[in-house]
């Protein structure tokens, strides 16, 4: 089995790994690749890492990446970009926002904000879910225009994105990182901005410092709790032990006391997501939500860990070969 080293990884301006990927809504003329296509690039990048030509452009095609916000409840926008989310969550003192995207997209999220009508001072927390660029990418750049913003991750999230940031110098995906923490959490803070209690939940896997964040969600009155889950791609893999890690930490998401209805994933493809945004954008009140689906939560965790699963038999193999 060919790992992708993290040095590679970077360089190939990639965070996902090959799942359920699907197309993106863009703007006319934008070159968007079928789901088949896109899933055969990504399974050429994880035979050879090096990132086909297509991926790479598909990525970085700012045509394609841009698309417009939208509502995903009455407290909740997606601001991001095509293949990276960014959650906006309003409370009653200030928004909250999930990951930083970035470069050269943060202009986008920018724009999206003011879409929204979110004042770069109305932004009173960033949550940060981990060092890889295209989670913290951003940080570098928002830092100075979210002057009443704390910016939060865990000691090992930041310790990553400040190696991974290093390691990416001299590659053609090379990117910035404020040598700097901000706010250091650990598992099950509660973080509290106004109406809402934003709880951290360490779940190594994707990265040793992969970190998720449980929150609430509102419609038509009533409340959900909602997570988005750091990281769920096998792609930075460093041995036997953190697919462990993984398979414990995607448990720990499914458990009973959790009682998380709603998945707002900081990647559209991964839990079909992308294939829903123009129903969203289009529901009634009295439509059924289709976010709130705990069963398809449930299933999609399972789902992942029976691919862990197999991968911690590849890398046994391999640890003993």
């Amino acid at each position: 089995m060919m790992r992708v080293s993290r040095r590679k990884f970077l360089a190939c301006g990639c965070c996902a790994a090959a799942a359920a990927i699907c197309p993106f809504p863009a703007e006319a003329g934008a070159a968007v690749p079928d789901t088949a296509e896109v899933l055969r690039l990504f399974a050429e990048l994880g035979a050879t890492g090096k990132a086909p030509k297509a991926l790479d452009a598909w990525i970085t095609d700012p045509v394609a990446q841009k698309i417009a916000p939208y509502q995903a409840f009455d407290n909740v926008w997606q601001v991001g970009i095509a293949w990276v989310s960014s959650w906006a969550v309003r409370t009653s003192e200030g928004w909250v926002l999930i990951d930083t995207i970035h470069e050269p997209f943060v202009d986008i999220l920018l724009e999206n904000l003011r879409t929204v009508g979110i004042r770069p001072d109305d932004v009173k927390l960033v949550l940060m879910t981990h060092g890889h660029f295209d989670h913290v990418g951003g940080y570098y750049r928002l830092k100075p225009l979210l002057k009443n913003a704390r910016f939060v991750m865990t000691e090992r999230g930041w310790n990553e994105a400040f190696r991974y940031a290093e390691e990416s110098k001299g590659t053609f995906r090379e990117w910035k990182m404020l040598e700097e923490k901000d706010v250091v959490a650990k598992d099950g803070d509660t973080l509290r901005c106004g109406d809402n209690v934003f709880t951290v939940l360490e779940t190594p896997g994707h990265t040793w410092g992969t970190t998720s964040y449980m929150y609430d969600v509102r419609r038509n009155g009533s409340s959900y709790r909602a997570v988005t889950v750091g990281g769920q791609g096998l792609n930075a893999i460093e041995g036997p032990d953190q697919v462990r890690a993984y398979i414990k930490s995607m448990e720990r998401l499914g458990e009973d006391s959790l009682n998380i209805e709603v998945d707002l994933t900081p990647h559209p493809f991964s839990s079909n997501l992308a294939e829903q945004i123009d129903v969203i954008r289009h529901l009634k009140p009295s439509d059924a939500h289709p976010l709130i689906n705990r069963a398809a939560y449930l299933a999609r965790l399972k789902k992942l860990n029976e691919g862990a699963a197999a991968r911690l038999e590849l890398e046994l193999a391999e640890a003993v070969g």
